[in-house]
């Protein structure tokens, strides 16, 4: 049955159909059950034991900030240690499981996901702020993370087994596990990217430190838990919650801790690249660091362009889920031909915007949190000393973090909001005289994730591809929404390590190879 597993019948799980009303009721049930739990506390979790502790994470509901979602266990500098060793002692273990083995607990994490889809939604919608589709879509792509990463390990097996030999040898390449794995997922994708990020680890036969995002543990709990249900042995992904400032670094930067991968902001990335390049007393290895660190984001639309679907594709890409994706297109580079048209179509598409709780299905919800809010809000006030002011740029309902969609014309590249990456609902447009004009500013920032171009000029397009400097570069559609094994992701620069997660090749970064050659 595992055999027949192979990349190539690997398909995207479909998202769900919410113009069926009995979809839309399921998914309500599901946020109302949820709501049965909210106020509970959650442990860590090192070695299968459960560990509640006094000091915790409370987690809220940034649509409703006095909604307490749940209160996490923190785990202190000792724990950590204990959860290390106990990662160390199962890789023994772990590593000699056959990677078909391995893949099985993925493929029926995966079914068990599909049964709970809406629960897992639910949490999203709550925790996070996400609205139906948002949710639902992290779902599918969490479920194709496994089912990919599954087929991928079984087809690595496979493909590595034999290498050319000469006379009188036979050759063998194998890809062997690592070790012991930090795991830093971010809070804007808490299920997809927590669960890429872990079963890769795991199903390279690696074992696993998972901490989550401090603002959304809630959600990496319930993967946590769903791991345990499929029976995935205990300490292969050991659950330690708390703060980086407290045993961040010390896992980082501990001997046993042979490689860290992690998706967050740049400053953060950066700094677990210095430390992990750092040798401790004791250390073996040379770390591996994995690092998605965001992006600033554009669309470069030329004058030949189809302008309604550039428009449409500005604003989704720029205001879905707030902006705070690190792949969203927080800037639009247009040439002056078509630049006040292109700006009256992005202005009435983005004002059309309805802004409110991910629990009401709203277009555009809350931000984060509180830190969130107040940098975002100093961003748009450096924007309107910077660019001109042409829609949004105030807050929304007090009773959660709502920021309106807001849109400055009129920037010069090297300004701070076409520079710094915002991660909220803020776009910066800029003219420039012609295509090319447009792709050097495109260029011009030290990040290098997605970007989009937008022209019906076949040569253009070739030169698009070849100049613009990114990790995914996409052709007259939006910069957000890849898809496992469709649009392997990662970038450039100070956009991270260009992992390229969701592709065949994602999973030697966390395998070593090691011939063999036997002489007859």
């Amino acid at each position: 049955m595992l055999q027949t597993l192979k990349l190539d019948t690997f398909t995207n799980e479909p998202n769900t159909d919410f113009s069926k009303d009995r979809e839309v009721q399921a998914l309500k049930e599901a946020i109302l059950s949820f709501r049965q739990e909210l106020g509970k506390d959650y442990p860590v979790i090192i070695g299968g034991e459960k560990i509640y502790t006094e000091e915790k994470i409370t987690s809220i509901n940034p649509g409703k900030t006095d909604e307490v979602i749940g209160y996490m266990s923190k785990v202190n500098r000792e724990m950590a240690e204990t959860a290390i060793q106990t990662a160390t002692n199962t890789f023994e273990t772990w590593k000699q499981v056959r990677p078909e083995k391995r893949a099985d607990y993925l493929f029926k994490a995966a079914d068990l996901m599909r049964k709970k889809r809406h629960e897992f939604s639910a949490v999203l919608i709550l925790e996070a702020g996400k609205n139906y589709e948002e949710a639902d879509a992290e779902v599918s792509e969490a479920i194709d993370f496994m089912e990919y990463y599954g087929r991928s390990m079984i087809q690595l097996e496979e493909d590595t087994h034999f290498v050319k030999s000469i006379p009188n040898e036979t050759n063998r390449l194998t890809y062997i596990p690592l070790g012991v794995g930090f795991i830093v997922p971010p809070w804007n994708f808490p299920l997809a990217i927590c669960t890429g990020l872990t079963v890769s680890a795991v199903v390279t036969g690696n074992t696993t430190l998972l901490k989550p995002a401090s603002v959304t543990p809630i959600i990496a709990y319930k993967f946590v838990e769903l791991m345990e249900e499929i029976g995935l042995p205990k300490g292969v992904i050991n659950f330690i919650p708390g703060d980086s400032s407290v045993m961040g670094d010390c896992i980082t930067g501990h001997p046993l801790t042979r490689f860290i991968s992690f998706t967050g902001s740049k400053d953060v990335g950066l700094h677990i690249n210095e430390l992990a390049g750092k040798t401790a007393k004791g250390q073996k290895w040379i770390k591996r660091v994995n690092a998605e660190m965001g992006g600033k984001d554009g669309i470069v639309i030329d004058e030949t362009a189809d302008l309604e679907a550039a428009a449409k594709s500005i604003v989704s890409s720029a205001f879905s889920f707030q902006g705070q994706k690190c792949s969203a297109g927080s800037r639009a580079i247009i040439v002056e031909s078509v630049y006040d048209e292109v700006i009256q179509k992005v202005i009435q598409l983005a004002s059309e915007l309805k802004l409110g709780n991910g629990e009401e299905n709203y277009c555009v919800g809350p931000v984060i949190d509180q830190k969130a809010f107040n940098t975002i809000l100093n961003y748009i006030e450096i924007g309107k000393k910077e660019a001109k002011l042409v829609l949004g740029g105030d807050t929304g309902s007090e009773e959660g973090y709502y920021i309106q969609p807001t849109i400055f014309i009129d920037a010069e590249p090297n300004s701070t909001i076409m520079q710094e990456e915002i991660f909220g609902p803020v776009l910066t447009i800029a003219k420039a005289k012609d295509w090319e004009e447009a792709i050097e500013i495109y260029n011009n920032t030290e990040y290098g994730l997605t970007g989009g171009f937008f022209s019906s000029n076949e040569e253009r397009i070739n030169q698009a591809i070849e100049r613009m400097y990114c990790g995914n570069l996409y052709i007259n559609r939006n910069v957000t929404g890849a898809l496992v094994g469709v649009h392997p992701f990662g970038g450039f620069n100070l956009s991270g390590t260009d992992s390229k997660a969701g592709s065949y090749d994602y999973l030697k970064l966390f395998s070593q190879g090691k011939l063999h050659t036997i002489q007859h």
